[in-house]
């Protein structure tokens, strides 16, 4: 299993990243990456870009050093009813847009409050997935969250660097992966790269998959018509309503 798409990187825009655009395509092509998805913090977090950044991210080119860059942005959430720090008419813009949980943005409660705010912000018809849903700082009803995505016609995404900084989310992650698994809800990979050379790493995700032999057809990352098919319907449904 190999994947080619990287659904969460962070460039210099983010304040505490430290590639460039152009640097994080030129690493993605060396790492064998063929479409990434630059999802800078919203302006909730400290450091991150005003709105305008992500108003302005068309002008750049849809292909870099021979690697697709999806235009995207992870959204804050700031409340328990699920509302998130970039307003929809930006996020209806964008190509790919994950929303996620920071303790800096927003303090942590009780596991019903963290559960009802990731489900409405599920409902969100421009969101495409919950980022780093295993962290600790935020439990959730992960079968409840992983119903929710299904209903919606979402994806949950499984973070690499998540094994790495935020101490004791390997069995949440799991636990999320079988539950995904066992309701036939797809996943996307991210390696939440702050820097360039992390374009693409998924050690510790793969080996998670590997251990509960996670089916191909409900892993994104896997080929680029798998997620370009996912934002076309994602759009045609915006389309419908």
């Amino acid at each position: 299993m190999k994947f080619v798409v990287d659904t969460h990187t962070h460039t210099i825009s983010s304040g505490h990243a430290y590639s460039t655009v152009q640097e994080m395509a030129r690493e993605a092509s060396v790492n064998g990456i063929e479409m990434f998805a630059i999802t800078d913090h919203g302006p909730a977090m400290k450091g991150a870009p005003y709105l305008y950044h992500f108003g302005n991210l068309r002008v750049i080119p849809e292909i870099i050093y021979g690697v697709r860059v999806l235009k995207g942005v992870e959204a804050n959430i700031i409340d328990y009813s699920g509302g998130l720090d970039v307003p929809d008419e930006y996020l209806r813009r964008l190509d790919f847009v994950i929303a996620s949980f920071h303790d800096i943005c927003i303090e942590p409660k009780t596991q019903e409050e963290h559960t009802r705010a990731v489900i409405n912000v599920l409902k969100n018809p421009y969101v495409d997935a919950i980022a780093h849903p295993g962290n600790p700082q935020f439990p959730v009803d992960i079968e409840k969250v992983v119903s929710a995505a299904k209903e919606n016609g979402k994806l949950i995404e499984l973070n690499n660097q998540s094994f790495v900084t935020r101490k004791g989310c390997e069995e949440n992650c799991k636990e999320f992966a079988r539950e995904c698994k066992k309701q036939g809800v797809r996943i996307v990979c991210g390696s939440d790269s702050h820097i360039s050379f992390d374009v693409g790493r998924f050690e510790k995700i793969y080996k998670l998959l590997e251990e509960i032999d996670m089916p191909s057809e409900l892993i994104m990352n896997t080929s680029v018509d798998k997620l370009d098919e996912y934002i076309k319907q994602k759009k045609a449904r915006i389309r419908r309503k």
